[in-house]
């Protein structure tokens, strides 16, 4: 449902969506649809220009509306808006950890799906362990890895070892092997001649 709709939305000029999206919360606002001067008086538009944009969302299966009824429109159910997605919260400004600074809210929103896209395919696993407490991530922490089979010295790393064992460490290539470097002094850096890539981290989620 979700691919869906989104490829659907995709079919909306800017202003449509505009339109639809306020008649949606206008109506759960107040629970009924607005007018058509309503809409012309929010957009600063003519009535003529609503009505092309009704009948164009109508005609593109987003509205259904009874002819002769000041507040007939009705949104389509199989619909699902962008901003209604479960990976989109509200980014509503800046804070300090240090000094205090002025609260600023803005009108933006974080979109996770959008924050950690990729080229590659992307997956989550879930930390256990100190090792890259130093890089920032600690036990329990749930990391986003892109799936890849090479990596860059430095990047930090889901390597499979030659046992089978899969762990959390930063790559680096040397002369004599390969070095996966813990991120806390009290782990050893694991030296090996044969390692297998399944990933690289790309951020780093942390509930509270």
């Amino acid at each position: 449902m979700a691919q869906r709709s989104k490829r659907r939305f995709g079919l909306l000029t800017p202003k449509q969506l505009r339109v639809l999206t306020f008649i949606r919360d206008y109506s759960h606002a107040r629970g009924y649809a607005p007018t058509m001067q309503e809409l012309a008086d929010e957009f600063g538009i003519s009535k003529v220009t609503v009505f092309e944009h009704i009948g164009a969302l109508q005609k593109k299966g987003y509205l259904k509306r009874a002819r002769h009824k000041a507040r007939s429109l009705q949104l389509s159910e199989d619909i699902r808006f962008p901003d209604e997605r479960a990976t989109r919260l509200p980014l509503v400004g800046v804070i300090a950890a240090g000094q205090p600074i002025e609260a600023i809210e803005d009108r933006e929103v974080l979109d996770l799906e959008e924050l950690f896209v990729s080229a590659h395919e992307t997956f989550v696993l879930r930390v256990r362990g100190d090792s890259m407490v130093d890089d920032r991530i600690c036990d329990g922490d749930l990391v986003v890895v892109e799936k890849r089979e090479t990596a860059r010295n430095g990047e930090t790393v889901v390597a499979l070892l030659e046992e089978g064992e899969a762990t959390l460490k930063r790559f680096y290539r040397e002369a004599d092997g390969i070095r996966l470097q813990p991120a806390n002094p009290k782990y050893k850096p694991i030296k090996t001649k044969n390692v297998r890539i399944q990933g690289v981290v790309v951020g780093v989620v942390r509930t509270y």
